[in-house]
């Protein structure tokens, strides 16, 4: 049932960019490691780069195991569900890298997304995903569901912060500078937020 794509362009890209929610899955080379799984789903955080790479904006959170597992190996699985319309599945299977602040790439990645303002989310980071492989499969287990909503609490929550807070907010959790296996995470103190292109 399955079909494999070489780019995401037309039907694939636009299935991508309608879903209001995707998950992200990153694991250490370690055999014993901690996998990890990440819903992502504020409006305007994900854009398509190109046939081939696609990137979404990494907000404050109290963890930051996706760029301690890419930082170590790279490897990344985004998946996209239909819980509206025909049933279906896409997964994009490749490479991530985390660009942050200091990047000489960080203002122009930032600059493709629009109808969000990261200020108001802490954003740490832009993940850059290039595929290697591009699936899709049925989805025929995948229940209905609706979209209400965005939820406001996060940007509510982190809009009140400044570089200097934010940094000072990652800097007391446990597992935002190493991850819970102990892998190099967000490197901190953060960098000041870079002026806009």
């Amino acid at each position: 049932m399955g079909k494999t794509y070489a780019r995401m362009d037309g039907r694939l890209r636009a299935f991508i960019e309608e879903q209001r929610i995707f998950f992200t899955a990153t694991a250490p080379l370690d055999g014993e490691g901690t996998v990890n799984l990440s819903p992502k789903g504020v409006s305007g955080s994900f854009t398509v780069l190109d046939e081939q790479r696609v990137a979404y904006l990494d907000f404050a959170g109290s963890n930051a195991e996706t760029v301690a597992h890419l930082r170590e190996n790279g490897r990344i699985t985004l998946m996209w569900c239909a819980f509206q319309g025909p049933p279906n599945i896409v997964r994009v299977h490749g490479r991530g890298e985390p660009v942050f602040r200091d990047d000489p790439r960080f203002p122009e990645l930032l600059g493709r997304f629009e109808g969000v303002d990261p200020s108001s989310h802490g954003l740490r980071a832009i993940i850059v995903v290039t595929a290697d492989l591009i699936r899709d499969t049925c989805g025929y287990g995948v229940p209905f569901m609706s979209y209400d909503e965005d939820r406001t609490l996060h940007a509510q929550r982190f809009a009140r912060e400044d570089d200097a807070s934010l940094s000072a907010y990652f800097a007391k959790k446990e597992y935002i500078a190493s991850s819970i296996d102990g892998l190099p995470g967000l490197p901190l103190p953060l960098p000041a937020m870079p002026p806009s292109p």
